[in-house]
């Protein structure tokens, strides 16, 4: 009960000043959409296949752009005051759903514009939907984790680029399988092994963050 309590109130705080400076949400925002708008100029109408790349790569820039700052724009004051009040699993698991929270909201806005500016070239729109939140919930667990362990380094923007390197690759393969199958009109039975893989890795990647961050807490 007191790590849930923990988490809401953390979770409150980042809403809260988020609510109030608006920096991430605007400046995704802004990028999302002039990200739409400049494909839309430079390619007018987009075969199937460049359409999902496409989308699939303005979101996971916004991902990198909203989450890899989580825990680099905490100060040492904020994030000592932290330690003295919360637990690290509370402030992980409240990072993880802010961030996810913030990347489903951005998913969903990609998409609209997406939807507006280019033709609707997806078969199964409840598969491909899958496919975005499970995307989201995927960029938001890898980069909250890659945040923290980067934000005790020197370097940090190396450090998250080796780091994410190896771990998006995969993800992002298995994601555009999930959504080429949704805009091929396949039977959802077809992916449901994409589906089983991205959940398993997604609880693989938080049972790894409650268990590494402590240690990094620490230090």
């Amino acid at each position: 009960m007191i790590l849930i309590k923990q988490v809401k109130s953390l979770l409150y705080k980042e809403i809260l000043l988020e609510w109030r400076s608006k920096y991430a949400f605007n400046g995704i925002l802004l990028y999302v959409i002039s990200t739409v708008f400049v494909c839309y100029l430079s390619f007018k109408t987009t075969p199937p296949l460049v359409w999902n790349a496409l989308f699939w790569i303005i979101l996971l820039f916004a991902a990198i752009n909203a989450i890899a700052k989580s825990f680099m724009q905490e100060s040492k004051g904020r994030l000592l005051y932290y330690y003295t009040i919360a637990s690290p699993q509370a402030i992980i698991i409240s990072k993880i759903i802010y961030n996810i929270l913030l990347m489903m909201i951005m998913s969903a806005i990609a998409f609209l514009a997406y939807q507006i500016v280019f033709q609707n070239a997806v078969a199964n729109l409840g598969l491909y939907l899958i496919a975005v939140l499970l995307g989201s919930i995927s960029f938001s667990t890898v980069f909250t984790m890659i945040s923290a362990i980067a934000s005790k380094a020197g370097n940090n923007g190396t450090l998250m680029a080796i780091l994410s390197f190896p771990v998006i690759i995969p993800l992002l393969m298995l994601i555009i399988k999930l959504s080429k199958n949704a805009m091929d009109g396949l039977d959802p039975s077809v992916s449901y092994d994409e589906i089983g893989v991205l959940c398993l890795i997604n609880i693989v990647v938080i049972a790894v963050s409650l268990l590494l961050f402590p240690y990094l807490w620490r230090d």
